[in-house]
C-alpha cells in the first residue's frame, strides 16, 4: 500500500470522527493519504462527489486502498462500479446498499445508493474486501450490511454496540480498522 483515499459520509467532513487519526498513522508508515472534504448534504449527489474526486493529486491505482464510512463506503462501491480499476483493498465502514429505513436519508443518498451494482465487477477490482458493521447502528439496519457482504463476498466484522462507528458512538480513534490495514 503506498496510498489511501479516506471518504467520509453524509453530513460529515474529512475531520470527523476517526478519519484525522487514521490519516497520522498511515502517513507514519509513509502512505500517502487523500481525504477529500466532499459537500453534505447540500450538494450531495455522485456527480458532485466523482468531480470532488477528479481533482485530488494522487491517482487510484494498484496500490491504493480505499477506506469509506457510511455513504463514503457506498461511494467506493459507485467508483468501482463505473470505473475500471485495480486496487490492493477497501474497507467499509456502515456500508450498505439499497433504501434505509430513514426516507431523510434515502433523499439524500438517492444518487448513490439506487445504482445498478455489478457486483462481479466490483469484486474483480479489488484485492481484499473488509467490512465493519454494528448491529447497535442506528441509521444502517445489519440485514443491509449482511446482504452487501453476501453481494461482495467479503469479510464482515461486526462489533459489539459500536453504533456508527462515529464520535457520537465514541469513535474517534478505530483501532480495530488500523489493525486490519496495518496487517497488509
Amino acid at each position: 500500500m503506498e496510498k489511501a483515499f479516506i471518504f467520509h459520509g453524509t453530513g460529515a467532513s474529512r475531520d470527523d470522527h476517526w478519519f484525522p487519526w487514521l490519516e497520522e498513522k498511515l502517513e507514519e508508515k509513509g502512505v500517502e493519504v487523500c481525504r477529500p472534504d466532499f459537500p453534505t448534504p447540500e450538494g450531495q449527489e455522485l456527480e458532485n462527489w466523482l468531480e470532488v474526486l477528479d481533482k485530488q493529486e494522487i491517482e487510484i491505482d494498484k496500490d491504493t486502498v480505499l477506506i469509506g464510512h457510511s455513504l463514503g463506503a457506498v461511494f467506493i462501491l459507485n467508483i468501482l462500479n463505473r470505473r475500471d480499476l485495480d486496487i490492493e483493498a477497501a474497507h467499509l465502514v456502515s456500508a450498505w446498499t439499497g433504501l434505509l429505513p430513514n426516507e431523510q436519508f434515502n433523499e439524500w443518498n438517492s444518487t448513490f445508493q439506487d445504482a445498478d451494482f455489478d457486483f462481479e465487477k466490483i469484486k474483480r477490482s479489488i484485492g481484499e474486501i473488509h467490512q465493519f458493521h454494528s448491529a447497535s447502528d442506528p441509521y444502517v439496519p445489519l440485514e443491509k450490511a449482511e446482504e452487501l457482504a453476501v453481494n461482495l463476498e467479503s469479510n464482515l466484522h461486526l462489533k459489539a454496540d459500536a453504533g456508527h462507528f462515529n464520535t457520537d458512538s465514541g469513535y474517534t480513534e478505530f483501532p480495530d480498522l488500523w489493525k486490519m490495514i496495518e496487517e497488509k
